[in-house]
């Protein structure tokens, strides 16, 4: 029976907390926002470092890992080829851990950076225009990706090296947890997971219907309303309902790919018809700037606050621990969904490959998007900071896209590109969602859970956006993910427990699933037999 298969406990355990934050954010939406942002300020500023010290760790860990004798370790069988190609691969993997939000932020998110720079730089001068072009690719850059990546070292492995079939990040921890994966403290990971997760999902739809609807106002003239949120929302609801119905192959690959030309052909559209010099000059230079200050930006948190004359920005906790809180709410998600489309690579692969094309990507949409707002500003074509002063960040990043040549075109494209983005995300979520609260997965977990998630993820982002929630409900997800600081540590633990165990027993380094597979076979291996191989001599008695 399917319904044996599903995990209850789990399943269930999921909804509760849901309702447990979403109802009181109904009924008390005020008193709930100031308690959230409150909870939220206390652990950003008292918690930050930790977050920051997580996200090199992490970065550092990977590199060791890829480079290592595990790097070598192949997801499934010796000699199988990849289940998907390297174009379908990066697809997929960036579309489901960037989302329509990479359309939203890196088009504006200079402006903040300019208004507000960082190390205390003076606001709007030539300073803050080097730093503003630069963090926007830190922020989405290599530690991003390096916490997506990190979940899917354990949940692979154990997933295609010792063929347990089930995709859980509480399974993935079992070397170091054992059996207490089992009981309540498996569940309530699990639990955590997917409610950060669907915290996480929901942001993604406030931040992508609003410049989704802005786009179709532009294009028809009809006014931005609640209703037509709604209803956007609801079309891209069934967009990756279709898609993750259909499966892997026939659904999110597919979407993935189309998701992806589009993108390329807009950033290249860009690129040849907008300043191309000055995108290209200032992208090459913010990376030059990444690069000279990786380890400053990636550890700045204003220790000295107001003291002896400094003065305290916010700036590290308004965005680079705001960020990594954000990644690390989703990293479970990303990692499952990378994990599962690995087959057939080595962990080397899988990691590289993860961090290269998922930076490389935002590289592309930060240095060509970005920069092309940037110089708009900068030469007076349109003044993007006074327009997003008066409409909001959603109209500000169609206008900007207005200034291309062919600019309904252009416009129609990119709204047609943030839906695509936006049911990219939720098809992988609800196949990921529908996977965790199954006890074992095939292929692909059942259609009719794949389905019930894809609605539940339309609907409480729904609700919460009629009454003005949204954001509360993306401060909450972040609260709560944060415990999931110490599972990544304990995902990476487990996974070098596991692998070493596994290489260790090999002889020469042999692939450790040929020896799992002999070690299989032996225990199926009668008393008698054994005592034969022990003792050749009784194998006539």
């Amino acid at each position: 029976m399917n319904n044996q298969r599903i995990d209850w406990p789990t399943f269930i355990g999921a909804f509760i907390l849901l309702i447990a934050v979403t109802v009181p954010l109904v009924l008390f939406p005020e008193a709930g926002k100031e308690f959230v942002s409150m909870a939220n300020t206390f652990l950003t500023t008292n918690f930050g470092v930790f977050y920051l010290a997580m996200g090199l760790i992490v970065f550092a860990f990977l590199m060791y890992v890829a480079f290592s004798k595990n790097g070598h370790v192949k997801l499934g069988e010796e000699g199988q080829k990849p289940e998907f190609n390297s174009f379908s691969w990066a697809a997929m993997l960036f579309a489901a851990g960037i989302g329509s939000s990479i359309l939203y932020w890196s088009v504006i998110e200079w402006v903040y950076y300019y208004q507000g720079p960082p190390f205390g730089i003076e606001a709007e001068s030539n300073e803050a225009i080097q730093w503003a072009t630069a963090y926007g690719i830190f922020h989405w850059g290599p530690i991003a990706w390096a916490i997506y990546t990190l979940p899917a070292l354990p949940i692979a492995y154990f997933y295609y090296v010792r063929k347990k079939p089930v995709l859980k990040v509480s399974e993935a921890v079992r070397p170091v947890l054992g059996q207490w994966v089992d009981g309540p403290i498996g569940k309530l990971i699990d639990v955590l997971f997917i409610f950060g997760l669907l915290g996480g999902a929901g942001t993604t739809l406030a931040l992508g219907t609003p410049m989704i609807a802005e786009g179709v106002h532009h294009l028809t003239g009809i006014p931005v309303t609640l209703g037509m949120q709604a209803v956007i929302m609801l079309i891209c609801t069934v967009i990756f309902a279709i898609s993750a119905y259909s499966g892997l192959q026939k659904g999110i690959k597919l979407l993935s790919d189309v998701n992806l030309w589009l993108a390329l052909f807009i950033l290249a559209f860009i690129l040849i018809f907008g300043p191309t010099r000055f995108i290209i000059e200032t992208t090459f230079n913010a990376v030059g700037i990444l690069l000279d200050n990786f380890f400053k930006m990636a550890t700045w948190v204003e220790p000295f606050g107001n003291l002896a004359g400094f003065n305290e920005t916010g700036f590290p906790e308004g965005w680079t621990v705001f960020y990594w809180a954000w990644w690390l709410v989703y990293a479970p998600f990303v990692g499952l969904f990378v994990a599962r489309i690995s087959r057939g690579r080595t962990i080397r692969e899988m990691i590289i490959g993860t961090m290269v094309y998922g930076t490389l990507g935002c590289v592309l949409f930060f240095g060509i998007m970005g920069n092309f707002g940037l110089h708009l500003q900068l030469t007076g074509q349109f003044d993007a900071i006074g327009y997003m002063d008066a409409n909001g960040p959603a109209a500000t990043i169609i206008a900007v896209i207005g200034q291309l040549p062919l600019p309904n075109l252009m416009i129609f494209l990119f709204t047609v590109l943030a839906i695509i983005f936006l049911a990219t995300t939720f098809d992988s979520s609800s196949f990921i969602l529908a996977s965790v609260v199954q006890k074992e997965v095939g292929d692909e977990p059942f259609r009719w859970n794949r389905l019930f998630w894809a609605f539940t993820l339309c609907i409480m982002p729904l609700v919460l956006m009629f009454l003005g929630g949204l954001d509360t409900l993306q401060t909450a997800s972040i609260v709560g993910g944060f415990p999931l600081i110490f599972i990544m540590f304990l995902l990476a633990w487990s996974f070098m427990r596991a692998s070493n165990r596994d290489i260790t027993a090999s002889d020469d380094y042999e692939s450790p699933t040929i020896h799992i597979k002999r070690w299989k076979k032996k225990k199926k291996k009668s008393a008698l037999e054994v005592l034969k191989e022990k003792d050749p001599d009784k194998k006539n008695d």
